[in-house]
C-alpha cells in the first residue's frame, strides 16, 4: 500500500491536470500533513503557488481543483480555508480498512521501494591502536540506524567501516612494539599488550623525547610501506588486537559493519594522482602535488590547495578518500554514498568532492552526501570528558549506562516488593541502558550538539527509550492479564473507530511509511524517534480513556487490536533505531 500522502499527491496531480491542462502535469501538488489537527489531517497549498501563473485568485483555483478531485474513498469532502488552503480530513472507514490491512502484514503493509539503489554508508571509523571513545558514538549509531531504515526499504546497503589502519603513526607503534614486547613478534598469533591507549601514549612519549627512537620510527614507516614482512606482521598484530576490542563494542551495540580500512586503498593512490595529472588538474606547490580549489581561500584571499601527494612522495587522507570514492562508485556500483562523520569534516569532504567532480569521477546519477553531527556535551555544556579531563572511553560509558539501569531497576523492584531472577535483572539492565544511550542520541537533530545526561535518558517519563519500551510492555501486560493471543485475534477481528482517542491513535498508526520515507530522504533519525514518542503518548491517552479488557464485544476485540498494532509498530520502529523491545520491565 502506498502511504496516504502518496495517494493524495497522486489524486491532486490528476485533479490539477484535469482542471488546468497538461501544461501543469509536473506541478508539485504541495500536499503536507496538517500543522494543526483542527484543520484536518492533510493540507494542499498549491492554489497559492498557481495564482500568478493562472492569473486567478487562489480560492477560485482551489475550487476548480476540488471539482476535479476524486478522493471520496479516502476523505470527507475537502474544505477551502483562508486564502486558498485545501483542508483534508480522513474518513474513519478509510482508516479502519487500512489498519485492518496493516495488522495482517508482516511489514505492516509498507511495500519495498520501487527504486532500490546500491547505497554505501561510511560510518563509525575508529583508529587502530586507539580505543573507541564517546566521539565515535554518534557516527556508529546514526550510521547503523540509517542503514537499517534503508535496508528495510529494500535498498542494497553496504555498511563500511573506514578504519584508520595506515599512516606514519604506525612506524612509532611498531618501533615501540619491538622494544617493549620483542617476544610477541616472534611467537604471537594474538597480541596481548594490555591497555592499547596506555601503549599508544608510551610510544608517543618515546617518539617525542628520543631522537634515535624517532629516526627508527621513520625508517619503520618506509619498511612498512615497502612491504617488509616483519613490519607488516607487527602492523597486522596491532590491527588485530584493535579489531577484537572494537568488536566488543559493536557486539554490545548490535552493530554490523564491513571493515575496509585506509590500507585497502593503498595500491590505488598512485593512480589517483596520475589520473589528476592527465586531466591537467594538478599544480606543484612547495614540492607537493595539489589541486587548487574553487571557492576556498586562506586569510590572504589566496586559493587553497588540496594536497594529494606530499613533497616526500607520500599520500594523505584526501588521496585515500578520492580513491575510496572512485572504488565505491566504479567497483561497488554505489548510486548513493553517505558519509557519517562530525560536522568538523564538512570542509574536507566538500573539497574532496569538488576535486572528484572536476575530474568527472562522480556521475550525474550518483548522490554523495555528508551526514554531519554535532558534539556530545557534558551537563556543564562543555565537550564531554572524564573528571581528569580525558576523552570518555565508549566502553566505560556503555558499562555505566547498564550499571545505572541495573541500580534503577533494583530500586524499583524493592519499592514494588517484586522478586526477579538475576538473569532477568541483567537482561533488563542491558537493554534499557544501551537503548537509553542510543535513543538519547538519535532523538536529537543530529546537526545539533546535545547534552549527555544519564538521569534524563534513563527516565521512565519524557522522550526517552524507557518510556517507549514501557508502552510496548504495557501491551504485553494487557495480553497476559486477559490471556489474549493476539495472533488469533488479528485474522478475524475487526477494527472499529468510534471514540476520538481511537481515531487519533488510528490515524497516527497509518503514518509510519511516510515517516520512513522522510528519514530516507533527509537522513534524520530523529524524525522516527518523534513519531514513536508521539505514538507512545497517543497510545497511553487511548489506554487511559478507552477501557480495553472490560469493554463489550465487538469493541473489546477492536481495542485489543489497536493495542497489538501499537506494539508491533513500536517494535518495528525501535528495531530500525537498533533498539530491542522487552516483554516485561
Amino acid at each position: 500500500m502506498n502511504s496516504t500522502l502518496e495517494q493524495l499527491k497522486s489524486k491532486f496531480d490528476k485533479a490539477i491536470v484535469a482542471a488546468f491542462g497538461q501544461d501543469l502535469a509536473n506541478t508539485d501538488p504541495m500536499v503536507v500533513p496538517a500543522s494543526n489537527p483542527k484543520f484536518g489531517d492533510y493540507q494542499c497549498n498549491v492554489a497559492m503557488s498557481l495564482a500568478k501563473k493562472l492569473k486567478d485568485k487562489p480560492r477560485a483555483i482551489a475550487t476548480q481543483i476540488i471539482e476535479k478531485l476524486d478522493i471520496t474513498d479516502i476523505c470527507k469532502p475537502p474544505e477551502i480555508a483562508g486564502p486558498g488552503f485545501i483542508n483534508i480530513t480522513l474518513k474513519p472507514e478509510y482508516i479502519e480498512v487500512n489498519l485492518q490491512q496493516i495488522i495482517k502484514n508482516e511489514r505492516l503493509n509498507i511495500p519495498p521501494t520501487k527504486n532500490p539503489q546500491r547505497v554505501v554508508i561510511d560510518f563509525s571509523s575508529p583508529n587502530i591502536a586507539k580505543e573507541m571513545h564517546v566521539g565515535h558514538l554518534r557516527s556508529t549509531i546514526i550510521g547503523d540506524s540509517l542503514a537499517r531504515v534503508l535496508e528495510f526499504q529494500g535498498h542494497d546497503v553496504l555498511r563500511l567501516n573506514h578504519v584508520g589502519d595506515w599512516g606514519t603513526q604506525f612506524g612509532m607503534l611498531i618501533t615501540y612494539l619491538r622494544e617493549a614486547f620483542p617476544e610477541a613478534l616472534k611467537t604471537a598469533d594474538v597480541l596481548d599488550i594490555g591497555d592499547l591507549v596506555a601503549f599508544y601514549r608510551k610510544a608517543k612519549k618515546r617518539f617525542d623525547e628520543d631522537e634515535i627512537f624517532k629516526e627508527k620510527s621513520r625508517e619503520e614507516v618506509v619498511n612498512l610501506q615497502a612491504g617488509a614482512e616483519d613490519s607488516r606482521y607487527a602492523w597486522q598484530l596491532l590491527c588485530n588486537q584493535s579489531r577484537r576490542e572494537f568488536q566488543v563494542i559493536y557486539d554490545l551495540l548490535d552493530i554490523e559493519l564491513n571493515e575496509r580500512g585506509e590500507s585497502f586503498y593503498n595500491s590505488m593512490l598512485p593512480g589517483v594522482v596520475e589520473e589528476l595529472n592527465k586531466l591537467s588538474l594538478l599544480e606543484e606547490n612547495n614540492g607537493a602535488q595539489c589541486v587548487f580549489l574553487e571557492g576556498f581561500t586562506n586569510k590572504e584571499g589566496e586559493r587553497l590547495p588540496l594536497i594529494v601527494q606530499k613533497s616526500d612522495g607520500g599520500y594523505n587522507y584526501a588521496t585515500t578518500d578520492l580513491a575510496a570514492l572512485c572504488h565505491r562508485i566504479e567497483k561497488e556500483g554505489a548510486k548513493r554514498l553517505i558519509y557519517v562523520t562530525d560536522a568538523g569534516q564538512a570542509n574536507h569532504f566538500a573539497q574532496v568532492w569538488q576535486v572528484a567532480k572536476r575530474a568527472g569521477w562522480i556521475p550525474e546519477n550518483v548522490e554523495v552526501v555528508h551526514v554531519s553531527f554535532g558534539l556530545v556535551l557534558g551537563e556543564d555544556g562543555k565537550k564531554l570528558k572524564t573528571r581528569s579531563g580525558e576523552t570518555v572511553r565508549l566502553k566505560e560509558l556503555l558499562d555505566e549506562a547498564i550499571n545505572r539501569a541495573r541500580n534503577d531497576l533494583k530500586k524499583r523492584l524493592e519499592e514494588e516488593n517484586r522478586s526477579e531472577s538475576d538473569e532477568f535483572i541483567e537482561n533488563i539492565a542491558k537493554v534499557v541502558g544501551l537503548s537509553a544511550v542510543k535513543y538519547a542520541d538519535l532523538s536529537q537533530n543530529r546537526n545539533s550538539n546535545y547534552v549527555f545526561s544519564f538521569d534524563k535518558m534513563l527516565a521512565l517519563n519524557g522522550n526517552t527509550a524507557p518510556y517507549l519500551l514501557y508502552a510496548y510492555v504495557r501491551v504485553q501486560g494487557i495480553a497476559r492479564k486477559g490471556e489474549i493471543e493476539f495472533e488469533n485475534l488479528r485474522e478475524n477481528g475487526k477494527i472499529i473507530l468510534k471514540d476520538e482517542q481511537e481515531l487519533v491513535l488510528g490515524k497516527h498508526l497509518l503514518l509510519l511509511n511516510e515517516v520512513l520515507n522522510m528519514v530516507a530522504v533527509e537522513l534524520l533519525p530523529n524524525r522516527l524517534c518523534e513519531y514513536l514518542y508521539e505514538l507512545s503518548g497517543k497510545f497511553n491517552q487511548f489506554f487511559e480513556n478507552c477501557p480495553v479488557l472490560t469493554s463489550e464485544e465487538p469493541l473489546r476485540t477492536s481495542r485489543l487490536l489497536l493495542c497489538y498494532l501499537t506494539a508491533i509498530t513500536l517494535k518495528l520502529g525501535l528495531s530500525l533505531l537498533g533498539i530491542s523491545v522487552l516483554e516485561r520491565m
